[in-house]
């Protein structure tokens, strides 16, 4: 294992000191909890945003906290929920009296807990909802969506959400919006290496150098097959036409894209996916409003890119559009 820390076991802590001391005019530690991280300056009446995970996805989950995007985040270990204690934190922490809306990752731990932190909130006056996010294929069919795991696509939650929030909409609407969001959002992967966390300090899978896996979960989760590697725009027409059968996006549709990298894997050959991804798209006539390329929700060290589409109606066009202050997205 060859990685840039001091003792594995402090990995999560000074990771998250760093992002702080790095950008002060966006982030705080929460005085009540060294796991959650708030605005620097907090919002006032408004909707909460809050969402949770797990470490070693940076920027999920931690990295969109800020204005137009989320108002707290509850902090795990590596690849590990936040305990509820936490998520409770997080909540009261987001909570201006308004209501929060909690963006859950669908993943067991993380789900669970948040509906204990929920509901002992809730006896205590906040009022909550949730939107669990569903938006890998790979993970389920069709007719299980709601047994889908939650990743890259979680972002455009977040942004949708935490725009529409900075109106002043009621906890109802930012619901109704943030689920909107998420019904439109299909991601799927690939995945050409493992990582390492820092405190096994061996991979999370095992796959051979001339090998990927399509639709590997950003926690080593078995995928769709593992197959020889093959030239990338054989690759990328596949992805696209499962997310295109999948989602049913059809001629006309307006959508954005997100070219996600797992970690590892450089910008040029996320641009070469782009490129691919947007002659599909023009052949196809869909209309592609907005292309994001990226690290935006990695694996550690883990090789391998993801590509996400979001169908844009009116609404969720203007609050993904709307100005956000985060270090990891730009507008």
């Amino acid at each position: 294992m060859k990685k840039i820390i001091n003792n594995p076991s402090n990995f999560v802590e000074e990771s998250i000191d760093g992002l702080v001391k790095s950008h002060p005019d966006i982030y705080a530690l929460a005085k009540d909890n060294s796991r959650v991280i708030t605005r620097a300056k907090k919002a006032s009446n408004k909707v909460g945003i809050v969402t949770g995970g797990g470490s070693g996805h940076l920027p999920v989950f931690t990295g969109y906290v800020g204005k137009g995007f989320l108002d707290a985040c509850a902090i795990g270990s590596v690849f590990a929920s936040p305990s509820v204690e936490q998520m409770v934190s997080a909540i009261k922490n987001a909570d201006n009296g308004n209501g929060v809306l909690c963006i859950i990752g669908n993943y067991g731990g993380d789900v669970m807990n948040f509906e204990m932190a929920c509901e002992m909130v809730e006896a205590e006056g906040i009022k909550t909802k949730k939107v669990i996010v569903a938006d890998d294929i790979a993970s389920a069919g069709e007719t299980e969506k709601s047994k889908r795991r939650g990743i890259a696509g979680m972002i455009f939650v977040f942004k949708i959400a935490g725009a529409i929030a900075e109106t002043g909409a009621s906890l109802e609407d930012v619901f109704n919006t943030a689920s909107e969001a998420n019904t439109n959002i299909r991601t799927l992967g690939v995945a050409l290496s493992p990582c390492i966390l820092p405190e096994a300090g061996k991979p999370t899978f095992e796959i051979s150098n001339d090998e990927i896996e399509i639709g590997m979960g950003i926690h080593g989760e078995p995928g769709i097959k593992r197959e020889k590697l093959r030239p990338a725009n054989d690759l990328v027409d596949d992805l696209y036409k499962r997310i295109i059968d999948d989602s049913k996006l059809k001629q006309n549709d307006n959508i954005a894209i997100m070219i996600n990298s797992l970690g590892a894997t450089p910008l040029e050959e996320l641009y070469i996916v782009s490129k691919r991804v947007n002659e599909n798209l023009y052949n196809s006539k869909i209309n592609n409003i907005k292309t994001y390329v990226g690290r935006y929700a990695t694996s550690m060290e883990m090789a391998g890119m993801s590509i996400t589409t979001l169908k844009l109606s009116d609404n969720l066009k203007k609050n993904l559009f709307a100005k956000s202050e985060c270090p990891f997205w730009n507008n």
